[in-house]
């Protein structure tokens, strides 16, 4: 059990974007919900569940120790009382590569519990290729519709 409280889900989020820069471990798993009803989801991965899954997959995750550098941006929050969505775009960096990965999309969900917000789920996928490129073609204004 986590003695780390986080008082409001944006300094939960704060949190496991650190544990992920450091590849920490103990510090990722301490902003997840200890229910097993938690779940994740990385870049072309499976849905994982349950505390074992999304243990093991952060573990192996770190075990090349830190060398990713996370910039988050356009982050959009739809908060209430309990539940907390970010959507997020993830700009990643990996040392020792040449240049910058294509960015992320997230969705970290977080659950206000008795001992502060915890993440119940994170879901990242690639950003589309069109996404921040060239915009794609307008489609051919359709007709206008006559009402009789």
């Amino acid at each position: 059990m986590s003695t780390r409280i986080f008082p409001t889900a944006q300094d939960a989020e704060n949190a496991f974007y650190e544990a992920l820069e450091r590849a920490d471990l103990e510090a990722m798993m301490a902003v997840w919900s200890e229910d097993e009803e938690i779940v994740c989801v990385h870049p072309a991965g499976r849905r994982l569940a349950g505390q074992e899954q999304v243990r093991e997959v952060w573990r192996q995750l770190f075990a090349g120790g830190p060398n990713m550098r996370v910039r988050v941006t356009q982050q959009v929050v739809a908060s209430g009382m309990m539940v907390a969505v970010h959507s997020v775009q993830e700009n990643i960096s990996v040392a020792g590569e040449p240049r910058a990965r294509p960015p992320m999309v997230a969705t970290n969900v977080y659950l206000r519990t008795p001992t502060g917000w915890r993440m119940v789920a994170h879901h990242a996928s690639p950003v589309p290729a069109h996404v921040g490129g060239p915009p794609a073609a307008d489609p051919a204004p359709a007709p206008p519709k006559i009402l009789h």
